[in-house]
């Protein structure tokens, strides 16, 4: 194989794992342990929600 297209190559390569879709895939194709599903470590699954609720009840 010659030299350019073997650089070619590895550039095309370099690019593609350094894609958004890629990163993306990577992400999906983790495993998060359960726990880690079940107990966030903001200790809420919805933060957002919890942040509200709380400042309505300190009204």
């Amino acid at each position: 194989m010659p030299t350019e297209l073997a650089v070619l190559f590895v550039g095309i390569a370099a690019r593609q794992a350094a894609s958004p879709t890629a990163c993306a895939q990577t992400r999906l194709a983790l495993e998060a342990p359960a726990d880690a599903l079940l107990a966030p470590a903001h200790g809420s699954f919805h933060r957002a929600a919890a942040v509200m609720v709380m400042r309505w009840q300190k009204e």
